[in-house]
């Protein structure tokens, strides 16, 4: 897409902070940073999220990520790391362009990836089960 930062960042026309780089992928440092580290993982080729990524470059990004996550936790030594990958405006999704994020966790670094656990009642269940076809 001709307007798409994302695609602009992934394939060089705009310049950023690279960690790697491959024939299909940049990863580059996230200019938001929600903890020291926090990378993108940016595929050069424009899927607008989860949906329109094919099944091979899916793959691949996940393979790359935890890649990315062992070489990032042992140069910066962090505690723990998250993968997020956001899908839609109401799940976070802010640059619709399919991306991962690998964030380092610190001990104590108050990063807010968390949710409030629910309860899955038997009808909610049934209801999931049914319309999966499970």
């Amino acid at each position: 897409m001709e307007n798409c930062i994302f695609c602009k960042i992934a394939n060089g026309e705009i310049p950023a902070a690279t960690l790697y780089e491959d024939e299909d992928f940049r990863v580059i440092l996230d200019l938001g940073p929600a903890s020291k580290g926090h990378a993108l993982i940016l595929p050069k080729a424009h899927a607008a999220n989860i949906y329109e990524i094919s099944d091979e470059m899916a793959a691949k990004a996940m393979v790359l990520a935890k890649k990315m996550a062992t070489k990032m936790t042992d140069a910066l030594g962090c505690d723990g790391f998250n993968i997020v990958q956001n899908n839609g405006e109401q799940a976070g999704q802010t640059v619709f362009h399919f991306h991962m994020h690998l964030i380092p966790r610190y001990k104590g670094d108050k990063v807010g990836i968390a949710w409030e656990p629910g309860t899955l009642t038997d009808e909610m269940k049934n209801e999931i089960l049914e319309k999966m076809n499970c």
